[in-house]
């Protein structure tokens, strides 16, 4: 039985009034919880604030209303629902949150606290899975490196529902201040959510950023959980619930002349600017991926010129050069810094969304044998997950200094060396065995060092010689990942590393000597674990007939033969 003479707090006169509204509502023995929230329950509200009271009734009929009240010059909405439809709304969001968001917010419980904690975690813990959902989904290979603050759950949340409701950007600017008393109970809720979802496996802790567990990706991204997928739907749902009781919102606000002004003035800003809801502590700046140079918010939106005074310290007096070095599909730049004696290269590649011009070809060449990641987001997080993966693994590639989304920029180490190609036609030059022994070397070290990739579950998709440097203590680094994939197309990178190296070579190459660089390739490949079916399946017409357009016949053609009939030890 709930005392509706008695407020939790005696001195608050206020309050206690709110609690006979409430009796005056509802049976007071059906009450389950009653609280305050909005502006009036943040440390922030000031006397003309709205006081917005949500009443969770047992058995209420009708099982949801709303009643305005005037009490000592205030403005009181009081929402009062059925506990049966205000549980699922915050189990599975069965009004959108629309009665549920007031545990997202700032909020005063007045009756029934250890209820609405209860309640409170339970809605947060579903919107941080939808979250956690949404990123897989949004970042399919970059969320496998993600490095998450606590914070990012706690404003993702409320920008998305400030998007829809202008209004509620004051709620959010009194939670973002980092010295706000706000802050810490809303966080509060969702670190107990992430606990509860690390003890489920669902996440890991790794310096107090969270981290997705590949368990979680992996039931994510597969075919059957991408279909049924409805947390996409979850602010369309919102924005529904939002038009149901858009009136009676209006009525409140009316009611309260600063209110409804600041109302009218957000929705002058968002028609002019609809950006302006989310310039308030943007979530992508507690989203961060690991560099050679430290976390990197996927916020960042560093340019070139912004990367070389930052990042590599140069000085004002510093003098850097940007030079084009990429080809017809890729934006890739030199970046030459000299200050004084010191002189440094970094590798800049840009990922650009591809024309339908350049595209058009492209698909063309590889219709019916392989597809490829057109869009520069996508691109952009193949480079960067596949070459962190990989360095993780022991292998040698650049290391990633800085990575800048927003502008689509990758800033990687330059390797001093020399390409497979020019290995290549060393190895094409001397009819000699014992004069290529060295380069003939290299060649079966690059088939070694694919198939360990492979062993990964990795494909690189675009394994030509220039893309794998030997190094100054020769070394072979692998570079260009864009392509790359996990479970990808092995038999494309075997197919496409021979057939490129047959374009790579001398026209007056021997077919002899081009049979000898294919069976070495294969040699390494096979003792390193590759797979017979992998290197017989690179020289069927599926492959061949993508690179019989740059690459002589003859060569073709031995190339595939000695593909063809790789045989099992």
């Amino acid at each position: 039985m709930v005392n509706c003479s008695k407020c939790p707090s005696e001195n608050d006169a206020f309050r206690t009034d709110i609690l006979r509204l409430t009796c005056r509502i509802a049976n007071p023995s059906n009450i389950v919880a009653c609280s305050v929230y909005g502006d009036y329950a943040s440390e922030s509200s000031t006397a003309k604030a709205v006081a917005e009271v949500l009443l969770v009734v047992r058995g209420f009929q009708p099982k949801l209303m709303n009643y305005i009240r005037a009490l000592n010059g205030k403005t009181i909405v009081i929402i009062a629902v059925d506990q049966w439809v205000f549980e699922r709304d915050v189990d599975r969001g069965f009004l959108g949150e629309a009665l549920a968001w007031g545990l997202v917010f700032p909020y005063l419980p007045l009756i029934n606290e250890e209820y609405l904690h209860e309640q409170e975690v339970k809605l947060k813990r579903r919107l941080v899975l939808e979250l956690l959902e949404n990123l897989v989904l949004d970042f399919p290979e970059l969320s496998h490196e993600l490095h998450i603050e606590p914070e990012y759950f706690m404003y993702e949340t409320i920008v998305r529902r400030a998007r829809l409701f202008p209004p509620m950007i004051s709620v959010l600017q009194n939670i973002a201040r980092r010295d706000s008393k706000n802050m810490r109970p809303v966080l509060a809720g969702y670190l107990e959510a992430l606990r509860d979802l690390e003890r489920c496996g669902a996440i890991g802790f790794s310096n107090d950023y969270v981290r997705i567990s590949e368990e979680f990706i992996s039931g994510i991204q597969s075919p059957r959980t991408r279909l049924v997928n409805v947390s996409k739907a979850v602010p369309r749902t919102l924005f529904t619930s939002l038009l149901n009781i858009m009136p009676r919102l209006f009525e409140s606000l009316s009611k309260n002349n600063e209110a409804f002004l600041q109302f009218l003035r957000f929705q002058a800003i968002v028609r002019k600017r609809p950006e302006h809801v989310t310039q308030v502590n943007v979530p992508e700046s507690y989203l961060h991926i690991p560099t050679a140079s430290g976390l990197v918010s996927l916020a960042n939106r560093m340019d070139i010129q912004a990367f070389a005074r930052k990042v590599l310290r140069t000085g004002k007096d510093a003098e850097i050069k940007v030079k084009a070095i990429g080809g017809v599909l890729n934006d890739v730049y030199l970046v030459e810094v000299s200050e004084g004696s010191k002189k440094r290269k970094v590798i800049v590649k840009e990922f650009k969304d591809w024309a339908s011009f350049k595209w058009f070809p492209l698909s063309l060449w590889g219709v019916g044998t392989r597809r490829f990641s057109v869009l520069g987001r996508s691109r952009l997080e193949r480079e960067y997950a596949i070459n962190e993966l990989l360095r993780s693994k022991g292998f040698s590639v650049p290391n990633l200094l800085h990575v800048s989304p927003h502008q689509r920029l990758v800033f990687m180490e330059y390797i001093e060396g020399e390409s497979a190609t020019v290995i290549l036609r060393k190895a094409a030059k001397s009819k000699v065995v014992s004069e290529t022994r060295k380069e003939m070397k290299v060649i079966e070290r690059i088939g070694m060092k694919l198939a360990r990739v492979h062993a990964l579950g990795i494909a690189l998709g675009d394994t030509k010689p220039e893309n794998i440097m030997i190094g100054k203590h020769s070394e072979i680094y692998l570079m260009d990942f864009e392509q790359a994939s996990r479970n990808g197309d092995r038999a494309w990178d075997v197919a496409e590393f021979l057939y490129y190296a047959g374009h790579d070579l001398p026209m007056l190459t021997e077919t002899r000597q081009v049979e000898l660089i294919s069976r070495t390739f294969i040699k390494g490949y096979l003792e390193a674990g590759g797979e017979v079916e992998t290197v017989r399946k690179a020289g069927t017409a599926k492959y061949t007939k993508v690179f019989s357009v740059f690459t002589l016949p003859h060569f073709m053609l031995a190339i595939s033969n000695v593909l063809r009939r790789t045989k099992s030890d």
